[in-house]
């Protein structure tokens, strides 16, 4: 695969970022992508490793190695290499229902586990999938394909998040007739509201769901499933239905003064900036302002860090973020081999411009919230927060958290938002179809399995397994699909690798 010696010939090579200081003034996404030609070259680095790696998708040590879809990463890295554009668009679409998606908001667990990372720099497996995709819109390879003959089978997705959306794109490949009932007024879940312009921009979505929409699946927003419509009523009209309604259960902070005025969930903050900005630009005032506001965040991983880069383009006074853990160490440490993902430090973009505008990185780890301070009318005025220490309980020999005597501290705070995760699924909807959920609130199915304890009723996603990646929950709408199909036809042929 690739060019033999071309990992040694050809350094990695990735698109650049427009500066922090030019891309703060604007949502909308903000890299400038390699030429055709030098991207080809990126493709030559792929060598011929023997194992790759990077497609493995296995669980090390308790975290993902490689692509969870089981991507042919070293087929289409020849093909770019090659040229031959058409022909990696295939080989990617094969295992992949949203390259699209994946090539700008994945982690790239493909490239933590890439050989050549061992003792250097790791193909950028990221940006081919990027290079792919884009191609193929641009040249018309990426378009509808309805399926010759349907199957007289109905299908009903409630959730249009990446879970949902992929089990109904293999659903309808297959034949079945598949409708997806979403809440919101647009279709998207996590990609449309949970994530910012400025990393996946919501026309991307919308050119995807438009082909869908070209191949026979149906949409219908603005539909609350269990609310405006009952379960007992989908059980009727369709063969089959899946849950895909995501984890949406915030993690609250239980503190004293949590009913303070200006303190937010995360997901709230970022669904309504998002919504504000395609609305109206803005315009319609219907987000949380924070200019001039001094900003604290609770949590870190990328809801935080997407909340640091939001608050920072609206004007913040200042930013600072939360977070309970230590640091990572800025090198693998020896316990953590290659290929484990990196326990490393990341700085992400959102702290980049933090950096860039208040001359020092927001974060403060090992430290929790101890009290919201509030006004005499009610308004959030500060934070105080106290520094966590780790210490071993002899009995379990579980490490704990535990207060650190004397280590509190006051933070101006006008705003807080809280991305401290999601406990599970949303009880309502749950309760509407009866089906069972396990300790951790998610919906309970057998192990490895998507099939619910309500007959005819399957579940995808975070709903099924927990806050996770977009490409995670691509795997699972891709496999629950899979079950769902066997279930109507007495098999299955479509593709998980």
């Amino acid at each position: 695969m690739g060019k033999p010696t071309g990992f040694m010939d050809y350094k990695r090579e990735v698109s650049a970022s427009e500066a922090p200081l030019e891309r703060i003034k604007h949502f909308r996404e903000f890299h400038e992508h390699l030429s055709r030609e030098k991207q080809q070259l990126q493709g030559a680095r792929c060598m011929e490793c023997g194992v790759p790696f990077c497609q493995s998708g296995m669980m090390l040590c308790g975290m993902a190695s490689g692509c969870p879809l089981h991507n042919l990463i070293p087929e289409w890295n020849d093909l770019v290499y090659n040229g031959n554009w058409e022909q990696a668009y295939h080989r990617l679409k094969k295992t992949s229902s949203f390259p699209e998606f994946t090539s700008r908001v994945c982690p790239a667990l493909c490239e933590a586990a890439c050989t050549c990372g061992l003792n250097g720099d790791p193909v950028a497996t990221k940006e081919n999938e990027y290079a792919i995709i884009e191609y193929a819109y641009e040249q018309g390879f990426a378009v509808a394909n309805p399926p010759k003959v349907r199957t007289g089978k109905k299908v009903a997705v409630i959730g249009s998040g990446p879970s949902g959306l992929a089990a109904a794109d293999q659903l309808n490949q297959r034949g079945h007739s598949v409708t997806v009932f979403e809440r919101s007024d647009r279709v998207g879940g996590l990609l449309m509201y949970g994530i910012p312009n400025m990393k996946l921009e919501k026309h991307i979505i919308d050119r995807k769901v438009k082909i869908m929409e070209e191949e026979g699946i149906v949409f219908q927003t603005g539909v609350d499933v269990g609310r405006d419509v009952k379960a007992s009523k989908l059980l009727h009209d369709f063969d089959r239905v899946i849950l895909a309604c995501g984890a949406s259960n915030p993690r609250d902070i239980n503190a004293p003064g949590r009913d303070a005025k200006g303190i937010y969930f995360a997901v709230d903050f970022l669904t309504a900036n998002t919504k504000s900005l395609l609305d109206s630009d803005f315009a319609d005032k219907k987000y949380v302002d924070t200019k001039g506001k001094a900003v604290v965040i609770i949590g870190g991983g990328d809801t935080g860090n997407d909340c640091v880069g939001t608050a920072i383009r609206h004007g913040a006074k200042s930013v600072t973020q939360i977070e309970m853990m230590p640091k990572a160490p800025d090198k693998r440490a020896e316990n953590n081999p290659w290929p484990e993902w990196p326990k490393v430090c990341k700085t992400d973009y959102g702290q980049e411009e933090a950096i860039a505008v208040y001359g020092h990185d927001p974060r403060i780890y090992e430290s929790t919230v101890k009290e919201f301070v509030k006004d005499k009318n009610g308004n959030l005025r500060a934070v105080k927060i106290v520094k966590l220490s780790w210490v071993k309980d002899p009995e379990s020999g579980r490490m704990n958290m535990q207060e650190v005597p004397g280590s509190e501290q006051i933070l101006d705070a006008d705003i807080v938002l809280i991305a401290a995760g999601f406990l599970g699924s949303q009880s309502y909807v749950t309760d509407a179809f009866g089906v069972e959920r396990n300790e951790r609130t998610n919906v309970k199915t057998a192990p490895g399995r998507y099939r619910t304890s309500v007959e005819n009723v399957f579940v995808t996603g975070d709903m099924h397994r927990g806050q996770s990646l977009v490409v995670w929950a691509v795997r699972e709408g891709r496999e629950a699909a899979r079950e769902v199909d066997e279930s109507l036809m007495g098999y299955s042929n479509l593709v998980v690798q």
